[in-house]
């Protein structure tokens, strides 16, 4: 049976750290639009369907420029600083199931300012999480450059510090403390029983899978993380092609 997957682009108009980041300009071409040509491409193999969730016409505008139009509009309740991307993400289906009729077993959400992933990252991102009944979604990380059991501390009351997880024997090297992962926010997949069991966030325990990238990927939050970004592309300094 095939699998009816839905793809969520979720792109609010505010933005505090980076302005009008989500069609600012990368490399000549805007933020946005490295994810709609991934998204698209994806669904393309997959028989998917993508669905842009925004409030920002200027978003809609930028996004129907490579090919993906809209009537959604993302309720205001959705488009705050508060709002969790879990919710967004359901709204977007529920809106899209009760005007097509379809009924989707897999969600997938992109996430515009982490672009750097490839066709094979969601390919096996996908084929891991179906071959695990048990699972119900599964999310991209990199391994962590610090590590909560050898060099990450905690303030307390009195201003000392302590290790964030103090190991239970003493841990003299990073490489010998136990794997952490940066969650790097490019994509997240989910089973429809996630959203129906009512979960929010997107850690489950015993529920949920990662999918370590073999390349760098990281999530654009300051403006020098944008410039970052401006230099891998401009010079083509990836390894990879996105």
């Amino acid at each position: 049976m095939e699998l009816k997957i839905l793809i969520t682009i979720c792109a609010r108009g505010g933005s505090k750290g980076i302005p009008g980041k989500n069609i600012k300009l990368l490399n000549n071409k805007p933020l946005i639009a490295y994810t709609i040509e991934s998204a698209q491409k994806f669904a393309a193999s997959v028989n998917g369907t993508v669905i842009l969730s925004t409030d920002s016409d200027q978003i809609k505008e930028a996004a129907a420029n490579f090919g993906l139009e809209t009537e959604y509009v993302r309720p205001d309740d959705l488009a705050n600083d508060t709002a969790g991307k879990v919710a967004v993400i359901k709204h977007a289906m529920d809106y899209l199931e009760e005007k097509t009729g379809r009924h989707f077993d897999i969600m997938l959400d992109m996430d515009v300012t982490s672009p750097l992933r490839t066709q094979s990252d969601l390919d096996q991102g996908l084929d891991k999480l179906m071959n695990n009944e048990n699972a119900l979604n599964i999310f991209s990380v990199n391994p962590a450059s610090r590590n909560p059991y050898f060099n990450m501390v905690e303030e307390d009351a009195d201003g000392f510090v302590t290790l964030s997880k103090p190991p239970k024997t003493p841990i003299y090297s990073r490489q010998t403390a136990p794997k952490v992962y940066d969650m790097n926010a490019s994509f997240y997949f989910y089973k429809r029983a996630f959203f129906e069991q009512g979960f929010t966030t997107p850690i489950i325990p015993n529920q949920s899978l990662i999918y370590v990238m073999p390349h760098v990927c990281f999530d654009l939050d300051e403006p020098l993380d944008f410039e970052f970004m401006e230099y891998l592309l401009s010079y083509n300094k990836l390894t990879f092609e996105i």
